[in-house]
């Protein structure tokens, strides 16, 4: 075995089986576990997704939203333990793999058009 084969089967056991397909310019809720004092609790984080980078154990989105005026981006490691759970609120139909220009607009600028699949995880 070569090491690099050794390494995806170390990656496979970590990696989660369900997950949907996400892609740039969808509207997700996502869960993460936040843990105060000796309680934990599942809070969400609903944004579109304007970046997805790597792959396998190190894949990670990118999430925008809009918090009190001020855009707000959280990088979230897919196969984190911290996530708990990734809801595709809306699929948005985009030509870019890259969103970073959203950065710069304000308002009703901000919106993508809907995407019609059929398959909606």
């Amino acid at each position: 075995m070569h090491a690099a084969d050794i390494i995806r089967s170390v990656e496979a056991e970590y990696l989660k089986e369900k997950l949907p397909t996400i892609h740039v310019g969808d509207l997700v809720r996502v869960g993460i576990r936040i843990q105060e004092g000796g309680k934990e609790r599942i809070q969400p984080y609903e944004g579109t997704v304007i970046a997805m980078r790597h792959g396998g154990l190190s894949e990670t989105i990118t999430v925008r939203k809009i918090f009190q005026g001020v855009g707000v981006e959280r990088v979230f490691l897919l196969h984190s333990p911290k996530v708990a759970e990734i809801k595709i609120v809306r699929r948005g139909k985009v030509r870019r793999a890259k969103l970073y220009y959203l950065r710069d607009r304000v308002g009703k600028a901000t919106r993508i058009k809907q995407r019609f699949d059929r398959s909606l995880d």
